[in-house]
């Protein structure tokens, strides 16, 4: 049996990297270096978990979020965390960190070291679209805006 090499769907990931960058103008309006907002997103009456979204650097053509959810998971598991870098001038969002793993290629044989999945980068991405439709769609600001110097 022959396998068929995986062939990366450049038009989606570039579809939903545009999608991404659309969902973070709406979750953050104004932004600048340190600043981070952060959304509530209740299950039930005892089950909450927020999720936060911070400005790491800012650029005239670049700006890098750091987004973690706090709450809501077992001991036993790391909650999500990743670095997402939005492209002001492609209006792009692209995820380059996730649980503290770098630089995802495009493509990975299978299998491979990292057991990385052949198309990573691309769900990577997916999970990330998910992630803030639910933000848009099921959370509430509970912190506003707020600078926080660095020195």
């Amino acid at each position: 049996m022959i396998r068929k090499r995986y062939v990366p769907d450049l038009q989606e990931l570039a579809a939903l990297c545009e999608a991404n960058y659309v969902r973070f103008l709406k979750l953050l309006p104004d932004s600048e270096e340190g600043s981070e907002r952060v959304f509530a997103i209740t299950y039930d009456s005892e089950n909450r978990a927020q999720v936060r979204i911070r400005v790491q650097e800012q650029h005239p053509y670049t700006t890098m979020l750091e987004v973690i959810q706090e709450g809501l998971s077992p001991a036993w598991i790391q909650p999500p965390s990743m670095q997402v870098r939005l492209y002001h001038d492609a209006s792009m969002a692209e995820v380059l960190s996730y649980q503290n793993q770098h630089r995802f290629d495009g493509r990975y044989q299978y299998p491979n070291p990292q057991m990385r999945l052949p198309d990573e980068k691309v769900q990577l991405n997916r999970f990330l679209a998910d992630w803030l439709d639910h933000c848009l769609r099921h959370g509430h600001v509970n912190i506003p805006f707020s600078f926080t110097p660095t020195f």
